[in-house]
């Protein structure tokens, strides 16, 4: 039994997101598992669990994944938890080696949507609000109006958040768009679910991310450990009636809880990725993990403070809508980046001096409740 509580990444890869036709789910995670060990500097041997994000990959995802790398015989567990799987994933392995269960762990985040055709995934059956039409564009446009009658505001305003998400990815190899827009071409797109546009709702994307999680701190040539602070899943409650679409709660408890456990607060924070499925989304999620107060969203966009060099720079990555969604995937390459930066490794992305990252990955609904998921990770050196 190890259990010191203190768990460091001490490695991490992701694949480019994009289409990849030609390679399955399993090949484009093995690249990410290999790469993520090498950057840990260890043997394959000595990793003793291994904790599998995914959505549509089917049963035993992490095992096919790992058998041809003959990683096979420890426990490999399988995780489904929307587009937080992967981030759930990593909580559950964080858990294992803070408690000395394990002394080393491998995380994986897969996902390959391009074989299921394009626009919006297909939601499950049976659901009251499905069934009269709801997508995530819909409710990513409800929430959208919902906001501007609360707050004020408009789309235009909100479409800055695409443009500058453009100008992030530009400098970052795996994200699946990468050239730059302007706001009137991003207003000028596909109509997708008014007033949302094609270019404010992220791609869906084949991909994948590994990371390495130990007791023992490893500084790899780089310097700087790096130390998970805090590790939050929460699950959305059930209400009937009114719902304010403009306050995720799901969001806003998962983040109090997961500063209370770093035993920092938002202003604490030097970058942050967050859920951008959509450009509002973005927006909110800037009130709700504290960046900024209630209804001051667009202001906080507007005025540079969540971009590279701002107060707080949000998806220095390019988020969602640029890098894709690949939804088990999704949660794993969101620690990748922050690892990254946090050892100075970003290239011409990087959040100088940053010494607190957080990661916050939510998704899933089903009728009544706010959310089905939401992951948010500190992570600190």
């Amino acid at each position: 039994m190890y259990g010191s509580g203190e768990v460091f990444v001490i490695g991490g890869a992701m694949t480019p997101f994009g289409k990849h036709p030609d390679v399955s789910a399993e090949a484009l995670a093995q690249t990410a598992v290999l790469e993520a060990i090498e950057d840990a500097g260890i043997d394959r041997r000595s990793i003793e669990a291994a904790y599998v994000g995914s959505v549509f990959q089917g049963s035993l995802a992490g095992q096919r994944v790992l058998k041809d790398l003959g990683m096979t015989g420890m426990p490999i567990i399988n995780l489904e938890n929307a587009c937080s799987s992967g981030a759930t994933a990593l909580s559950q392995a964080w858990m294992a080696v803070a408690t000395g269960q394990v002394e080393t762990a491998l995380v994986i985040g897969l996902e390959k949507l391009s074989v299921r055709g394009s626009g919006p995934l297909a939601l499950s059956t049976g659901d009251p609000e499905i069934e009269q039409g709801l997508t995530m564009p819909a409710l990513y446009a409800m929430r959208t109006r919902a906001y501007f009658d609360k707050h004020g505001g408009s789309i235009d305003q909100v479409a800055q958040v695409t443009v500058k998400n453009r100008k992030h990815a530009a400098n970052n190899r795996y994200a699946q768009f990468r050239d730059a827009c302007t706001v009137e071409e991003v207003m000028a797109s596909r109509p997708v679910a008014d007033p949302i546009t094609l270019l404010q709702m992220c791609p869906n994307a084949d991909g994948a991310a590994a990371v390495v999680i130990s007791a023992k701190p490893k500084t790899n040539g780089h310097g700087k450990n790096v130390k998970i602070l805090g590790s939050v899943v929460a699950s959305g409650k059930f209400s009937q009636g009114y719902r304010d679409l403009t306050v995720p709660d799901i969001s806003i408890q998962a983040a109090q809880r997961a500063y209370e456990m770093a035993g920092i607060g938002p202003k604490d924070v030097n970058l942050a990725e967050v859920h951008d499925a959509a450009a509002i989304a973005e927006v909110i999620y800037y009130e709700a993990l504290g960046f900024c107060e209630p209804g001051e969203g667009l202001h906080f966009l507007s005025a540079g403070e969540s971009s590279i060099g701002g107060r707080v720079p949000v998806n220095p990555s390019g988020g969602l809508l640029c890098r894709g969604h690949p939804l088990g995937a999704t949660g794993v390459a969101q620690i990748v980046e922050i690892m990254w930066h946090l050892t100075d490794r970003a290239g011409d992305r990087q959040v100088e001096g940053a010494k607190i990252g957080l990661a916050h990955c939510t998704g899933g609904g089903i009728w009544g409740v706010d959310n089905g998921a939401c992951s948010i990770h500190v992570l600190g050196v």
